[in-house]
């Protein structure tokens, strides 16, 4: 069964850090863009940031730029979304999914394969 399941999210002060990860299993990550989505209630999904296959490319959403970094570790078939000075209105369920074009195209938002489950991170005082 392929499968990407995410983990990390949790309940953080305004300020703080987290740092999400997503696993693959039943496949192999390496040959896959990967970018990580969210959702907040009542709100469309943003893509957050995308990572090539190699991990020499990256692309962020402008409300994350210079917060966030996307790594990976294709030895241990994970990708890595790493969280800092978070701000409320991060608040939402992050997804990530395997993007179907190249990171560096403003198309890469909408053209992904099936979320995993998701992980909630709330940032609130």
């Amino acid at each position: 069964q392929l499968q990407l399941v995410e983990s990390g999210g949790g309940l953080v002060q305004p300020g703080g850090s987290l740092r999400l990860s997503c696993v693959a299993s039943g496949f192999a990550l390496d040959y896959y863009n990967i970018g990580w989505f969210r959702q907040a209630p009542g709100k469309e999904h943003e893509g957050v940031s995308c990572i090539g296959s190699s991990g020499d490319s990256t692309n962020y959403a402008d409300s994350v730029k210079g917060r966030f970094t996307i790594s990976r570790d294709n030895a241990k078939n994970t990708v890595y979304l790493q969280m800092n000075s978070l701000k409320p209105e991060d608040t939402a369920v992050y997804y990530c999914a395997t993007v179907l074009t190249a990171c560096f195209s403003r198309r890469w938002t909408g053209d992904y394969g099936p979320w995993g489950q998701g992980t909630q991170v709330t940032v609130s005082s």
